[in-house]
C-alpha cells in the first residue's frame, strides 16, 4: 500500500524537503491511540502465558503441544515487535501494523532458512504439520491446448475456451497489478516487468507447464486487459493521493460527526506523499538499481509458481494466497526504502530494514526451489529462446555501455573541442583589433610571448 511517511520522516536531518513532497498540516495531537501501550502490552501478555501456566492443563498429545508452543512463541516475538520495533517510513494507518509486517518478515525468513536446511522429502513432508492435506504430488494444469477464440466445432458455446480461462486467476492478476502500481508508482516500469514476465512465461513453459497459455491469454487478456486495467486504475489513484491535500486534525478536535468519520476512513490513507521520480538514466547507479528492482520483482512472481510447485501445494491453497497478502504489505514499504536510499546524496547511507528482509526472502525462496528441483530448473532452454534472451541482453548491455560511457566520453570531446574553438576564436578576433598584448596574456606561455614581441 502506497502510504506516505511519518512525521518528520521524509526531512531526514537538515537537508532541504523534497519537491516532489506533499505539504503536510498536523495539529501533533497525541491521542490514546498513538501511543505504544508497551506496559499494556507486557501486562496482557504476561496474564495469558500465566493462564496457560497455573490454570490450564497441558494436553498430553506431543504433536499439539509442539505446534502450540511454536505459535506461542511467535506469537511472543509478535508482541514485542509490534511495541519495540524501528519505525519505517510509513505511519498509516498506525505504525504498529508496519513494525507488525516487519516481524513478520522475520519469521518468515526464519521458516523458509529451516526448510531450506531439510531434505527435500521431509522438507515436503513438513508442510502436513500445517496443513495435513499437503504433501502430495500435484498435477500442474495446463493453461495452453486449444487456443481458438470461437470454436465453431463447439455448437453449444463456442467461447467456451475463453469462460474456461475466466477463473479466479483473472482478478488476482487486476488487483495484483493495481497494487504492484501503487508500490512502483511509475507506468513505465510496471509496463516493462508485465511485458517481460510474459516473455519469462514463453521461456519456461517447458518446465512448467501452467506457463503453458495461449497467446491471446498472454498478450490481450493479461497484459491489455488485467494488467493494463490495473495499471491505469492505480496510475489514476496515484494522481489522487499526490494532488490531495494532507491537513490534518485530532478526532476530539473535529466539532462534527460527518467530519470525525471522514477523519478515520482518511487515517487508511497516506500521512504524506512523495512522487516517485526513478530517473534511470540520469546516472549508472540509478540504471543499475532500477534494473536490480526489475530483476527482484520478476524473481519474486517466478518464485510464487515455483514454490508452490516443489512444495507441492495447489494454486488455491490459502498459504499461496497468505505469501501475495504478506507481499502486499511489505511490497511498499521495501519500494519505499529502496527510493529513499537511491535519492540520498549520501552514497553509504543503509538499507532499509524492510528492503533488506525482502531482498533476503526472495533470494531463500529462489534457494529453495533450486534445491528442491534441480531437474526442472536445469531443463535447457529451446535455442530459439536462448537466442532471443542472448539478443536481448546484448542489447541492453550495448545501451549501457554507449549511454553511460561511450556517449559521455563523445559528449566531453565535443564540450572541450568547442571551447578551444572559442577561445581561438576570440584570440584571432582580439589579433585582428591590434589587442595582441591582451590576448597573449591570457594564454599558458603568455610571458615568453611578450618578451618576444618586445
Amino acid at each position: 500500500q502506497p502510504n506516505g511517511g511519518a512525521p518528520g520522516a521524509e526531512r531526514d536531518g537538515a537537508g532541504p524537503r523534497r519537491s516532489t513532497e506533499s505539504e503536510v498540516y498536523d495539529d501533533g495531537t497525541n491521542t490514546f491511540f498513538w501511543r505504544a501501550h508497551t506496559l499494556t502490552v507486557l501486562f496482557i501478555l504476561t496474564c495469558a502465558l500465566g493462564y496457560v501456566t497455573l490454570l490450564e492443563e497441558t494436553p498430553q498429545d506431543t504433536a499439539y503441544n509442539t505446534k502450540r508452543g511454536i505459535v506461542a512463541s511467535i506469537l511472543v516475538f509478535l508482541c514485542f515487535g509490534v511495541t519495540q520495533a524501528k519505525d519505517g517510513p510509513f505511519s498509516r494507518p498506525h505504525p504498529a501494523y508496519w513494525r507488525f509486517w516487519l516481524c513478520v518478515s522475520v519469521v518468515y525468513e526464519l521458516f523458509l532458512i529451516f526448510i531450506l536446511f531439510q531434505t527435500v522429502q521431509d522438507g515436503r513432508q513438513f508442510m502436513k504439520y500445517i496443513d495435513p492435506h499437503l504433501g502430495l504430488p500435484l498435477p500442474e494444469r495446463d493453461y495452453g491446448g486449444n487456443c481458438l477464440i470461437y470454436d465453431p466445432g463447439n455448437g453449444t458455446d463456442p467461447f467456451h475456451n475463453i469462460w474456461d480461462k475466466l477463473d479466479g486467476f483473472v482478478p488476482a492478476h487486476f488487483f495484483g497489478w493495481y497494487l504492484k502500481t501503487l508500490m512502483i508508482r511509475d507506468w513505465w516500469m510496471c509496463m516493462i516487468i508485465s511485458v517481460m514476465f510474459e516473455f519469462l512465461e514463453y521461456s519456461l513453459e517447458h518446465q512448467l507447464p501452467n506457463f503453458s497459455e495461449c497467446w491471446w491469454d498472454h498478450w490481450i487478456m493479461d497484459v491489455i486487459l488485467c494488467n493494463g486495467l490495473g495499471i491505469y486504475c492505480g496510475m489514476k489513484t496515484l494522481s489522487w493521493l499526490s494532488l490531495k491535500t494532507y491537513k490534518w486534525q485530532g478526532l476530539w478536535n473535529i466539532p462534527t460527526y460527518k467530519g470525525k468519520m471522514k477523519r478515520i476512513v482518511f487515517q487508511f490513507t497516506p500521512y504524506s506523499w512523495v512522487k516517485f521520480e526513478w530517473k534511470p538514466a540520469s546516472s549508472l547507479r540509478r540504471w543499475l538499481a532500477v534494473c536490480g528492482i526489475i530483476f527482484v520483482f520478476l524473481l519474486a512472481e517466478l518464485n510464487t509458481f515455483y514454490l508452490k510447485f516443489v512444495l507441492w501445494m495447489p494454486p488455491e491453497h490459502y498459504l499461496v494466497l497468505l505469501r501475495l497478502v504478506f507481499f502486499v504489505n511489505v511490497g511498499g514499504v521495501a519500494m519505499r526504502e529502496i527510493y529513499d536510499f537511491m535519492d540520498d546524496p549520501k552514497f553509504h547511507k543503509k538499507l532499509g530494514q524492510q528492503a533488506w528482509l525482502v531482498a533476503a526472502i526472495t533470494a531463500t525462496e529462489f534457494l529453495i526451489v533450486v534445491k528442491y528441483d534441480p531437474y526442472t530448473l536445469t531443463l535447457s532452454l529451446p535455442f530459439y529462446i536462448t537466442q532471443c534472451w542472448i539478443l536481448g541482453i546484448i542489447l541492453v548491455l550495448t545501451w549501457t555501455a554507449w549511454r553511460f560511457f561511450i556517449r559521455d566520453i563523445t559528449l566531453r570531446y565535443k564540450e572541450i573541442r568547442r571551447q578551444k574553438q572559442e577561445h581561438r576564436h576570440d584570440k584571432d578576433k582580439c589579433l585582428s583589433n591590434g589587442d595582441g598584448h591582451s590576448a597573449l596574456l591570457d594564454e599558458p606561455d603568455g610571458s615568453k610571448l611578450r618578451e618576444r614581441k618586445l
